[in-house]
């Protein structure tokens, strides 16, 4: 397939691009700071690096012709600035992938974004109550990107796969569920994120979900 990469310079998006081109699928770096890519990723003839804001519609539907699925890496950082940028950047995004026909989203996610599945979950519960009230701005962006996708993007075949703390272990595995099923773990590998990312484009699972993902 032919998948446009949000998010393609950070420590998850470059493992997510690596994945994927393991896997054999051409890539779209959507990037506003492209320099930020390694040689192996600008050299490779599978990849297709497009400088741009996220909130530039012209550009967004120049890049999205032809491609099958947009992935993403973004998510918001603790000095995150006010306005919920991510998710406005989200919007213009379902908007130009209805424009050019792009029928798949596969988004990143915290426990901050409510799922009608989840039981309560005191860790989860008081984490998120540290980020609500110790990181406003990024809260407010990652709860409103949960809003912009399922409202927003209903028409498409949207996944938001939810993290807990993400860490740089090798373990590529990992488990899909709610929180308080009493199976997940409070950590994620970042590979492991981007193995699910795989996975999930080959078997459509978690259409129209929030699975909760941590390692086993």
């Amino acid at each position: 397939m032919h998948i446009l990469v949000l998010g393609g310079t950070g420590a998850i998006g470059l493992l997510l691009i690596r994945e994927l081109l393991t896997a054999e699928h051409t890539v779209v770096v959507y990037a506003r700071s492209p320099e930020k890519l390694p040689e192996d990723i600008t050299s490779n003839p599978s990849v297709t690096i497009v400088k741009g804001e996220l909130n530039d519609e012209e550009k967004v539907v120049s890049a999205l012709q032809g491609a099958h699925a947009v992935v993403s890496a973004l998510g918001p950082s603790a000095s995150q600035p006010p306005g919920t940028p991510i998710a406005k950047g989200y919007s213009v995004f379902i908007t130009s992938m209805r424009k050019a026909g792009v029928p798949r989203l596969i988004a990143l996610g915290t426990a901050s974004i409510p799922d009608e599945h989840d039981k309560k979950d005191l860790f989860f519960w008081t984490a998120k109550q540290g980020v609500k009230y110790g990181a406003r701005h990024a809260y407010q962006d990652i709860v409103a990107v949960g809003e912009t996708i399922s409202k927003e993007g209903s028409d498409l075949a949207w996944t938001i796969a939810r993290v807990p703390f993400l860490t740089n272990g090798e373990t590529r595995e990992y488990q899909t569920g709610y929180l308080g099923d009493g199976k997940r773990t409070t950590t994620l590998t970042r590979v492991g994120y981007a193995a699910f990312i795989v996975d999930e484009l080959k078997n459509n699972e978690w259409v129209k979900k929030r699975p909760f993902l941590s390692v086993p």
